[in-house]
């Protein structure tokens, strides 16, 4: 299968090097040293003190990648929109496009079934609707993805959680459909769990239950996921923000997998709070703008939240690295 990596960061070039070792011709888009590297000598990935090396198709420019099977965006949220102008040259006719990121995604309202609750205006996610116009609906794929992963070099990757590595997926209308069941095994031949999902935006509430609460404590103090979740001074904070989090995802996903302070939790920084110390666009809008939206949208009250997201916000504008 022809897959190419749109964005390949720490995430997408673990992916990269697992599918290329399981026989696939890959192919990466991405920029800077890191692209040099790979260029010069492979992308390398670590697990642990085994360290192997895949020969990848890598370039800044999408059209000397040519039409891929499949396009795989591990784009941040604030770089998604690189898509919109970067796609066109590796889509065939079926070509799809699997938008594997954090928070609430550009495409919520498309496909939605008809029981699902009347949801908010989302259009600040995708401003001027540039990736509606650039994909279609038939195209995309949602994707939620569960891997710590660092950049420790320019082409080298450390994967840091050994024992968990997935990719869950869906059709956008949670359809039923050959090419979900062919991509599925793929990822899962190359290490990548995959199982089966029946409605992916359970998988994006569930994930984001933890990156709307737990992450952003992180983002505002400076802690691990592992740090916030031991000190003392938040054994009160952590259980309200998750009942406020589960009591807007469940108004819109009755089903949705609720998350408890048993979950492991990782000694390791989340995306959010790197980009803050890297000085890097951060999900503000989707981790926290998008989810307050809804809550607003359900005529739910949301002390805890409010204060999280003025307060990430804050943050984030005072290192002028939000713009919203």
């Amino acid at each position: 299968m022809r897959i190419c990596i749109f964005g390949a960061g720490a995430v997408g070039s673990h992916f990269a090097v697992r599918l290329a070792r399981a026989g696939h011709d890959v192919s990466c888009v991405m920029r800077g040293p890191h692209l040099d590297a790979v260029k010069a000598g492979g992308l390398t990935l670590k697990v642990g003190d085994t360290a192997v090396t895949a020969e990848v198709k890598a370039s800044a420019e999408p059209a000397e990648l040519g039409p891929q099977d499949v396009v795989i965006s591990t784009l941040k949220a604030t770089g998604v929109d690189a898509l919109a102008t970067g796609l066109e040259p590796l889509l065939h006719d079926d070509t799809g496009v699997v938008f594997a990121q954090n928070g609430i995604p550009w495409w919520y309202d498309l496909g939605l079934p008809a029981h699902h609750p009347d949801i908010p205006d989302l259009g600040f996610l995708d401003p001027g609707g540039r990736l509606r116009a650039a994909v279609a609906k038939q195209r995309i794929i949602g994707g939620v993805i569960f891997s710590s992963n660092e950049v420790i070099a320019p082409s080298v990757v450390a994967n840091l959680s050994p024992e968990r590595n997935r990719l869950l997926i869906g059709e956008c209308d949670d359809r039923r459909s050959e090419r979900i069941a062919e991509l599925r095994a793929v990822l899962s031949k190359a290490e990548i769990e995959s199982p089966d999902v029946k409605e992916i935006r359970e998988t994006i509430w569930s994930k984001l239950l933890t990156n709307m609460s737990m992450s952003v404590l992180c983002l505002l103090t400076g802690l691990t996921a592992r740090g916030v979740r031991d000190d003392p001074a938040m054994q009160e904070v952590i259980p309200r923000l998750l009942d406020e989090a589960t009591a807007i995802a469940t108004r819109y996903i009755p089903d949705v997998k609720r998350v408890t302070r048993s979950v492991p939790a990782p000694d390791h920084k989340p995306s959010i709070l790197q980009d803050y110390e890297l000085g890097r666009a951060m999900e503000i809008d989707v981790l926290v703008r998008a989810p307050a939206a809804f809550a607003r949208a359900a005529g739910l009250a949301t002390p805890m939240l409010d204060l999280m997201a003025a307060l990430a916000i804050q943050k984030a504008r005072d290192k002028g690295l939000y713009q919203g």
